[in-house]
C-alpha cells in the first residue's frame, strides 16, 4: 500500500492525523496534511483506509 497525498487540495480539517497519527501529521505553517509514513505496514491498513474515507477534501487516497 502507498499513500497519496494532495496538499494542494487539503483543507486542513486534521481527520486524518487524528485517526492515525504515526502516518499522517499535519503543516505546521498552514496545516495541509503531512505523510509521515508514505508505505505503512499492511496491519494498517484499515486505519489508513479509514483516515482517507473521513478526509473531507479527498486530498488522500491509497494505491495498492
Amino acid at each position: 500500500m502507498k499513500i497519496k497525498a494532495d496538499a494542494g487540495r487539503c483543507v486542513g480539517a486534521g481527520m486524518c492525523a487524528l485517526t492515525l497519527p504515526q502516518v499522517f501529521d499535519q503543516s505546521e505553517d498552514d496545516g495541509t496534511v503531512v505523510v509521515l509514513d508514505a508505505e505503512p505496514p499492511a496491519a494498517l491498513g484499515p486505519a489508513v483506509n479509514r483516515a482517507v474515507q473521513l478526509c473531507p477534501s479527498g486530498a488522500l487516497a491509497v494505491e495498492e
